[in-house]
């Protein structure tokens, strides 16, 4: 294979890998907004759940020894 080829081949697969990385970004972005904002709220919800039972119900003290 001469070299020419090998360069011209290596940049048209990279300009499909470019477009490919384009749609790939133009089509998974609002989705994973969505996504990234569900992982938010429900990891928001159960830190006040976790905080509520927490204020709710104090540890329990060990018995002093004497």
């Amino acid at each position: 294979m001469h070299p020419d080829t090998h360069l011209c081949l290596h940049h048209q697969r990279a300009a499909e890998l470019h477009a490919e990385a384009a749609e790939y970004t133009r089509a998974s972005r609002p989705e994973s907004r969505r996504a990234l904002r569900a992982v938010r709220t429900r990891l928001g919800w159960t830190m006040v759940e976790l905080g509520l039972r927490l204020a709710q119900h104090p540890p329990a003290r060990p018995a002093r020894i004497a």
